[in-house]
């Protein structure tokens, strides 16, 4: 019999009661292993002791990506070098990388973590896995194989790799399951679907993550490589990498792995909770890292969670799809949106496609933001007026603020293996880019 990496709590208390365990556990490690720790702590008045409760982790101080950044080359270090068996750092632009430390019990702990999201997604040791997210410092490639040979399946590592190679791959070796960024899934699926390959390819699953995605790119890319369903995969270097969590098969919300961290979710400007099923900041505290554990981390992800639990029967509680993050967010006349938001709003209208592009400009004492979206391949163009209303309306509507929408034609805006650029500043003299 296969071996099941769910978890061994089969109560909402036993989980509650291990958590506790695996927080004592890290603020005692943490305090007596990193002197960055320490001396948050210390300066907070609080110590290892002090922590009884899960209400207590309250009076810990939180930790940033800034914090990591100052603490370069090995910030939050909490055991001798000497048991770093690896490293991995974040995909950042600006400054210093975060860099993150493993031990070997941390890759193990991963790889289990990973594996339970295969798990989850109903993969077996049939499948064969192919993977399309890259490999090196970067934690999504490593982490997807790695969970992969756990549950025992084949692993197909082409990393972004040529569209060419995918596609032979797909064809030659029957892949049934294809793992990658959203966007990557999407430049693929319309790979397959242009060369005419659905009927020539074995595909079943798709597993996507790194970027928020709307629901039409996930219909585009179930109906272009004609699977059966896609899953969205939560996961940043910070903690662990990829793989913290999954949709189930009843796709209510992303299951995540609260044995091995705890999630607030905080009012990203007071940092005080916000209630249940509200949206604001994901913060983390983990409950088994080694080399770097975190307490209290900000992830700057915006999300909320699932009050009621899932259908499926599991104890793992879930949040919602990521809206974006809190640096993503752009202001437009006194407006706060997010990318999310706006994904949300088009992927109602059946007539337009799923990429689009926010262009920001300010002219006569005003802003003024344009959405470009792609027309679905079978809408006319002399629908556009009809569809350029409705949609300027319903943005309005939903988001409190108007814009002006430009049609283009299908694939008329630009496709990527890795992450989308989705929001176009050219507000300041400097152009932002999200």
């Amino acid at each position: 019999m296969n071996k099941s990496f769910m978890p061994a709590v089969k109560t909402a208390e036993e989980l509650r009661e291990l958590q506790l365990e695996g927080l004592k556990w890290t603020v005692n490690h943490a305090y007596h292993g990193s002197s960055f720790y320490r001396n948050r702590m210390d300066k907070e008045g609080v110590r290892p002791e002090d922590i009884q409760s899960l209400d207590d982790m309250k009076r810990l101080p939180f930790t940033t990506a800034q914090d990591l950044r100052s603490g370069y080359p090995f910030p939050l270090l909490a055991v001798p070098s000497e048991k770093v068996v690896r490293i991995h750092a974040s995909s950042g632009t600006t400054g210093k990388r975060k860099v993150l430390c493993y031990t070997q019990k941390d890759i193990d702990d991963w790889a289990d973590m990973f594996a339970r999201c295969y798990e989850m997604a109903g993969l077996t040791r049939k499948d064969r896995v192919q993977i399309a997210v890259g490999y090196g410092l970067w934690t999504a490639g490593v982490g997807f194989q790695l969970g992969c040979e756990r549950l025992g399946a084949m692993t197909v590592p082409v990393g972004p790799g040529s569209r060419d190679m995918h596609c032979e791959l797909m064809v030659d070796l029957q892949s049934t399951v294809f793992c990658c960024t959203a966007s990557m899934g999407l430049l693929m699926a319309e790979e397959i679907h242009r060369r005419n390959l659905r009927d020539k390819i074995g595909l079943r699953k798709v597993i996507f993550g790194a970027e928020r995605h709307s629901e039409a790119m996930r219909r585009k890319i179930e109906e272009y490589f004609g699977i059966e369903e896609s899953f969205d995969i939560p996961g940043l270097t910070e903690l662990y990498g990829p793989g913290t969590g999954l949709e189930c098969q009843k796709h209510e919300g992303i299951h995540y792995w609260a044995d091995y961290y705890i999630l607030e979710i905080v009012d990203p400007d007071t940092l005080e909770p916000v209630p249940p099923g509200e949206t604001g900041e994901m913060v983390v505290t983990t409950l088994r890292k080694e080399a770097a554990p975190l307490i209290r981390y900000r992830t700057r992800d915006v999300t909320h969670l699932k009050p009621e639990p899932c259908s499926c029967g599991s104890v793992l509680p879930m949040h919602g799809p990521l809206l974006g993050r809190t640096d993503d967010m752009f202001i437009i006349r006194g407006v706060n949106i997010y990318p999310g938001q706006i994904d949300d709003v088009l992927s109602q209208e059946s007539k337009v496609g799923s990429e689009y592009q926010v262009v920001l400009t300010r002219g006569d004492g005003q802003d003024h933001m344009t959405i470009r979206v792609e027309r679905a391949e079978s809408v006319s163009l002399s629908e556009d007026e009809l569809i350029i209303s409705r949609l300027e309306d319903t943005i309005r509507g939903h988001l409190f603020v108007r814009c002006n929408v430009e049609l283009v034609d299908y694939g008329g805006l630009p496709r990527t293996e890795r992450k989308s650029k989705r929001v176009f500043d050219e507000r300041e003299v400097g152009i932002g880019v999200f």
